[in-house]
């Protein structure tokens, strides 16, 4: 089978749904789970595709603060250098910004937190990936930090007015989404109920965030269960070439 290696720096966010519509789109997961101590491969030569997902842990924590993102670094660093088909989500996004020449930082607007939309950019309609998807579709957002600049060459793909860089490709293959589409109402609660500061920037009770994520969930997967098809058929056209 193809093979997707799965990077999850933080068991608060698991593959969820996003691991199952690819798991359902043919793919095998391979999940490394940091938090767990599952080593990381050196390289991705024994996998067809990269996932790295979010976590409370920040693009700008040095290799002291969170020596697990030392490896995910590393394999980012490949597939950029590679045009290895990847998807990184949230952190995964911030951490793949950062390796390409781009930077992060804490974001100037606050956190950005909860149910909500991004809008598609004209380079959007001509993407294998995001082609197809309506003009604003619903996300789940929950970040304290941005990503202030792309790499030189990264085609911006989403934006929204609090901010500008919410997904992004480097090279052909290698996509960044500053928000969340793998999400379950019960990852939301998690996170709501341990982050007080996050909530609160939204001018929202706990109950009120929470209650909004699990309404536009139906929303989420009608619209990202076909985006996460369309990634995997990358994985897999990769992997064809790769065998012939």
């Amino acid at each position: 089978m193809t093979r997707l290696l799965v990077v999850v720096p933080s068991d608060t966010d698991p593959p969820g749904r996003l691991g199952q519509w690819l798991t359902d789109a043919g793919l095998e997961l391979d999940a490394r789970h940091l938090d767990r101590g599952d080593e990381l491969p050196v390289d991705l030569s024994g996998h067809d595709g990269l996932l790295v997902l979010g976590g409370p842990q920040s693009s700008l924590d040095d290799a002291a603060t969170s020596p697990e993102l030392v490896g995910v670094r590393t394999l980012l660093a490949q597939a950029l250098a590679d045009d290895v088909p990847t998807l990184a989500v949230c952190l995964g996004a911030q951490l793949l910004a950062m390796v390409g020449g781009g930077s992060t930082r804490v974001g100037a607007e606050g956190p950005e937190v909860g149910a909500t939309l991004v809008a598609k950019r004209d380079a959007a309609d001509v993407d294998p990936v995001f082609t197809g998807l309506p003009l604003s579709p619903d996300v789940l957002e929950w970040h304290h930090d941005e990503i202030d600049r792309l790499p030189a060459g990264a085609t911006l793909l989403a934006s929204n007015p609090a901010y500008e860089n919410q997904a992004f490709r480097v090279g052909r293959h290698v996509y960044g989404l500053q928000f969340h589409i793998e999400t379950t109402p019960e990852m939301v609660r998690t996170w709501a109920t341990g982050d007080p500061v996050g909530v609160a920037s939204t001018g929202r009770d706990v109950e009120t965030v929470c209650l909004a994520a699990t309404d536009v969930h139906p929303d989420l997967e009608e619209v990202w269960a076909p985006f996460a098809g369309r990634f995997a058929a990358l994985v897999e056209s990769r992997a064809s070439t790769s065998a012939s």
